[in-house]
């Protein structure tokens, strides 16, 4: 099977400032695939490539079979674009806005109007009037609507409430069952862990990681606050496996633990627990677990 996207050594500079570098990627078709990484780490640039916004400096890739830059044109056709800044037509309402998009690139007006309720947008608003959160249900919706083989989503929940993210989840997994692709950009490592397959983790350009969400968890650091009835000391912890960052502070103590917590939570079981706290691991804590901090420092990133 052709994959949906594939790169080979693709590499991007802004002049002499790094955009990404060496990037070899294959992504299936079929599957959910998210690009985390945060701010500037080459996330954009890598879309931009894809749909020949901008050309590589080296290296190559293909979308659909296709190349980015012979077959652009046919390329888009194929492929919903989210950007992750979705500015357009101010003065259109929603709905003539997504009837320009239909005719211009085959779009379904019927499905857009479903969306569109599916999501609570009022069409007959202009794009101007609208709130960051309602613009990017407008982007959603054109991006859907045209039933592209390929969705390629630059941080599509950027402002949309928790109920509307969830509502997002479930039409990602609805396209999936119709064979869909789907390349989701995001720096929020939650988003991906719900709705993706697999993940890439980008840092500074370069391509750090392909993983399974699976693996991606196993790996991951968890931050955690016990709060105990009487003294504990650091040595009680210190030894457990996969605790790091150990401190205690009266009868609390605070650590990372790397993985699963099980080990953890056997040792505080040794003593009378009032309460204890856990939090997702932010992006940063992630690399953390795959690499030390003296990795994969360079340039900053122009996109």
């Amino acid at each position: 099977m052709t994959a949906a996207i594939s790169t080979a050594s693709l590499t991007k500079f802004y002049g002499e400032h790094r955009g990404i570098l060496d990037v070899d990627l294959e992504i299936n078709q079929g599957e959910v695939f998210g690009l985390l990484g945060p701010n500037g780490a080459g996330k954009t640039t890598c879309i931009r490539v894809f749909l020949d916004f901008i050309r590589p400096t080296s290296g190559t890739a293909t979308v659909l079979g296709l190349d980015s830059r012979s077959d652009s044109v046919e390329i888009r056709k194929k492929v919903g674009y989210l950007p992750g800044d979705f500015v357009t037509y101010e003065k259109l309402t929603a709905h003539e806005l997504l009837e320009y998009f239909a005719n211009l690139r085959g779009g379904n007006l019927n499905k857009a109007r479903l969306l569109a309720e599916r999501f609570d947008l009022d069409l007959s608003r202009k794009i101007g009037e609208l709130s960051r959160g309602n613009r990017q249900k407008v982007g959603l919706v054109q991006a859907f609507m045209s039933d592209p083989e390929l969705l390629i989503l630059d941080e599509p929940t950027t402002g949309l409430d928790p109920l509307l993210q969830q509502e997002f989840h479930k039409l990602v997994l609805e396209e999936v069952k119709d064979g869909k692709t789907l390349f989701i950009s995001s720096h929020v490592l939650s988003e991906v862990e719900i709705i993706c397959d697999r993940v890439g983790i980008i840092r500074e350009g370069s391509m750090i990681t392909v993983e399974e969400i699976s693996a991606l968890r196993e790996r991951a650091l968890t931050r955690v606050k016990i709060e105990f009835a009487d003294s504990v000391v650091p040595a009680d912890f210190e030894a457990v496996e996969g605790v790091a960052d150990v401190s205690v502070t009266d009868h609390t103590l605070t650590c990372h633990v790397i993985g699963s917590v099980n080990s953890l939570i056997k040792a505080a079981a040794k003593h009378t627990v009032n309460r204890i706290e856990s939090a997702q691991p932010g992006l940063e804590e992630v690399f953390l677990a795959y690499y030390s901090d003296d990795q994969g420092k360079g340039d900053s990133d122009a996109a």
